[in-house]
């Protein structure tokens, strides 16, 4: 370190100095930084005006933005083509009869979540002591696997409730797929409150805010990660099922 100090500081503080005492009572006592400012100013750009950036945005939103959001509908309703469904579909909808209590889609979103937050419990404290706590967390391998277990588990948890909305002659399980295996993210955010009070020291307005805040765009994330997965699990399995039907 003295040799690092000698050979480099040491040396440009003592030819500062020697430059100092030499332009000292002259008439231009800072002509290096006149020198500098008159290179600036010549070399520089001026500052773009506050409109310019608005301007930018709204350009890159009109011929950027706008015409992929147009062409991308006009490619979605011509080639989407037509719904080929596995077998003939009635088209007077009839009504749903009432069923028991654990047939309501209520009772049956809230029943499918416990499975795929019971299969990521023990991770999610790990992943919240990382990130609240300030650990270091090192097994990503292993959160690897456990999110895929998170998939299976909500592809086979939302089969299950598909098949019980279908039995209990309800057809509408499109939306009831997507909710029940997203309300996976409902039971992370519970247990992020049971975390908040008894595993942080958070106090106060800010730190609240701030806690709650992340973790409800994390759960919002898990949540349409976890109800897409279902919607196309409930969909292969009713097209599997609904194709093997012999309608005459």
């Amino acid at each position: 370190m003295f040799a690092i100090w000698l050979f480099a500081p040491f040396p440009l503080t003592v030819m500062g100095t020697m430059l100092g005492r030499h332009w000292a009572g002259k008439g231009d006592r800072f002509p290096l930084r006149r020198q500098t400012q008159a290179y600036a100013h010549t070399s520089l750009p001026p500052s773009l005006p506050p409109s310019f950036s608005h301007k930018q945005m709204f350009a890159i939103w009109l011929f950027v933005s706008f015409p992929l959001t147009v062409m991308g509908t006009m490619f979605g309703r011509h080639w989407a083509g037509k719904g080929d469904f596995p077998c003939r579909v009635n088209s007077m909808a009839r009504p749903i009869p009432l069923g028991p209590w654990y047939t309501h889609p209520g009772v049956i979103v809230a029943a499918t979540g416990i499975l795929p937050f019971g299969s990521i419990f023990i991770e999610m404290y790990f992943i919240f002591t990382s990130f609240w706590n300030y650990k270091f967390y090192y097994v990503y391998h292993f959160l690897l696997l456990v999110y895929l277990i998170l998939m299976v588990v909500c592809v086979c948890t939302t089969i299950v409730a598909v098949y019980f909305t279908l039995n209990a002659e309800n057809y509408h399980w499109q939306w009831l797929s997507f909710l029940a295996s997203g309300s996976t993210a409902g039971y992370v955010f519970l247990y992020s409150i049971y975390y908040f009070v008894w595993k942080t020291h958070m106090t106060g307005l800010l730190q609240t805010c701030f806690y709650f805040g992340y973790t409800l765009v994390f759960c919002v994330g898990l949540f349409l990660l976890c109800g897409s997965v279902g919607v196309a699990g409930g969909t292969m399995f009713v097209r599997r099922i609904y194709s093997n039907l012999k309608v005459d």
